[in-house]
């Protein structure tokens, strides 16, 4: 489990990295699509993370009382 959740979080961070790369090179070009490539890009950078965070709780709550039910029965 724990060799799972090393992958799917260097997967997360290389996600999080290009996207503020993506960010960086949006806000930096010229070209007509820039502006909308750099809108999109600082809301996933700002909703990806949030996101992320929110399934992290929902899944801990969830562990959680799925545990209580096994130890009360």
């Amino acid at each position: 489990m724990k060799k799972i959740k090393r992958v799917l979080a260097m997967i997360a961070v290389i996600f999080l990295v290009s996207l503020y790369g993506l960010t960086l090179y949006a806000a930096l070009t010229s070209s007509p699509d820039s502006h909308a490539l750099f809108q999109a890009s600082l809301y996933c950078t700002v909703a990806v993370p949030i996101m992320i965070y929110a399934y992290i709780l929902v899944y801990r709550l969830l562990k959680k009382d799925s545990q209580d039910k096994i130890h009360k029965e």
